[in-house]
């Protein structure tokens, strides 16, 4: 797909340094340079907001603009930009002149299609490379590089080597690059299990009351009314059989 080309207005800035660039900032402007390898740099004002127009087609950053500056033209690319880190606003803009019929440099957004074979079987897809640099002339610019993944297996890897370069284009990276892999997903390891403690009256434990195990139980000498323990009652409570007969009333009493 040939690049987009936008127009873009400006206008030259004679001074610069941070007392003039917060002036054009009050005035709705920003500051930008102009440079590349064809002239010297331009200093130049714009409206921030153009800068987004401008840029505002599927090629974004790559996208062709010819800039307007007092009767003169350039071509270039928005190379980059700095932004207040509190609001997101624009605060300069950086431009990088280019000829239409010489190569260029860019990075190019990298998209993966198709669902690979090795995830529909549990693996996980991972993508290395999310950009790749790309020479090539402005116009031939591609908006994106689609990279079918759809084969790969589990633990399988695409390669740069692998693309199929657009024409026009090279890539202006090493072929043995990764740009995608299906992974191995990682196995759950089961937590340990924690030790259970002892509870009172569970098997094998001892129990207050048990044959045997605390004072007072059967046969201990003397346990409160174990068998012999109290005086004068053989294991049985006061008033039991067993136990010593009241006085017997007196005979004869008086009537």
């Amino acid at each position: 797909m040939a690049n987009d080309v936008s127009n873009l207005s400006a206008q030259k800035r004679d001074q610069s340094g941070k007392g003039p660039s917060h002036r054009l900032r009050a005035k709705g402007l920003i500051p930008a340079v102009c440079y590349g390898p064809y002239d010297k740099p331009l200093h130049i004002a714009l409206d921030p907001e153009a800068i987004k127009k401008a840029i505002a087609t599927p090629h974004k950053f790559n996208t062709v603009i010819k800039l307007q500056v007092e009767g003169a033209e350039r071509t270039v690319l928005f190379k980059d930009y700095e932004q207040d880190p509190v609001d997101g606003h624009l605060l300069h803009a950086d431009f990088l002149e280019v000829r239409m019929d010489r190569d260029v440099v860019v990075n190019v957004p990298v998209v993966l299609t198709g669902k690979p074979e090795g995830v529909t079987a549990g693996g996980i897809l991972q993508q290395v490379a999310r950009t790749l640099p790309v020479q090539c002339k402005p116009g031939d610019i591609p908006e994106k590089i689609e990279v079918d993944v759809s084969h790969l297996q589990i633990t399988e890897s695409l390669h740069i080597k692998d693309v199929k370069k657009p024409e026009g284009v090279e890539f202006k990276v090493k072929g043995d690059q990764t740009i995608a892999v299906v992974a191995v997903p990682e196995k759950e390891e089961e937590a340990p299990k924690p030790a259970v403690a002892a509870v009172p009256g569970a098997e094998g434990a001892a129990v207050p009351g048990a044959e045997g195990a605390a004072p007072g139980a059967p046969g201990a000498p003397g346990a409160p009314g174990a068998p012999g323990a109290a005086p004068g009652t053989p294991g049985a409570a006061p008033g039991t059989p067993g136990a010593p007969r009241a006085p017997a009333a007196e005979k004869g009493a008086k009537k």
